[in-house]
């Protein structure tokens, strides 16, 4: 079912950076007991935003600490790149921490767009288009490699994909994932579904079998919310940086969740 026929989710992207660790974890356990859907964190090895040099901590390691301090909510990379860890190795930590949550993992990947992440820790940087084609065949061997772990993960892992580009990465998403996450106005996000759905048409596939998940980077009106969900968002994700989370603004997002479902 797409977003505005359906309960409307919420989540939060709570990044790990110009933070303390205690800081951070005690953001994850006001968002999870506070009722939020989902946890995210991002996978960059330095701030994007603010100081550029300020705190950063690993992305990886910081949701296995994330999966034990939470209880309900999903947690997942919003989003992890596929050139940084061999796929192999990257679908052995996905199912460990999806161990370690009780079953919460969403796999969010992408194809890594910060010159400064690859140069740094010595990746090389191609161009966008063989970057989208090395996670589209990262997905695979992440697939097929979930497969054959022993244990496998607690239940289907969730791919979600992350990404605007038309020609590309909506293609991919539409024939490999179960969830986008993308960002942008309303009409920018309904324009994005349409050419979502088409190449889910072209695939052969229900549209409504992919999650719309949407990063909101301030807090809005109900009206643009409802905006949103009427563009086909199923699932809105307040983006909040370091060093004050502004956590407390997470609830505004849910009290308009919760009015929308009748709870």
């Amino acid at each position: 079912m797409r977003g505005h026929e359906m309960t409307p989710r919420v989540g939060v992207q709570i990044r790990p950076n110009h933070v303390t660790w205690d800081e951070m974890a005690a953001a994850w356990r006001h968002a999870d007991e506070a009722g939020a859907d989902s946890i995210w964190t991002f996978d960059h090895f330095f701030p994007i935003d603010g100081d550029p040099e300020g705190t950063a901590f690993e992305c990886w390691s910081t949701l296995a600490a994330m999966a034990s301090v939470t209880k309900r909510a999903q947690i997942g990379p919003l989003v992890t790149c596929t050139r940084f860890r061999n796929p192999d190795l990257l679908a052995d930590m996905a199912r460990t921490v999806d161990h370690a949550s009780g079953g919460r993992l969403v796999l969010g990947l992408g194809s890594g767009w910060l010159e400064r992440d690859y140069q740094s820790y010595g990746y090389a940087m191609s161009r966008d288009a063989d970057r989208i084609r090395e996670m589209e065949a990262a997905i695979h061997r992440i697939r097929h490699r979930l497969g054959q772990l022993r244990p496998g993960p607690v239940g289907p892992l969730p791919i979600l994909v992350g990404g605007l580009g038309p020609r590309m990465t909506l293609d991919v998403c539409a024939r490999l994932a179960d969830a986008w996450n993308g960002w942008g106005t309303p009409e920018e996000i309904a324009h994005l579904n349409g050419v979502l759905d088409g190449w889910c048409e072209r695939a052969e596939r229900d549209p409504a079998q992919i999650e719309r998940t949407v990063a909101v980077f301030e807090t809005a009106s109900d009206a643009t919310y409802d905006d949103y969900t009427a563009a086909g968002a199923d699932h809105l994700i307040l983006v909040r940086s370091g060093p004050d989370y502004r956590i407390e603004e997470l609830e505004s997002l849910l009290a308009w969740r919760d009015s929308r479902s009748g709870s």
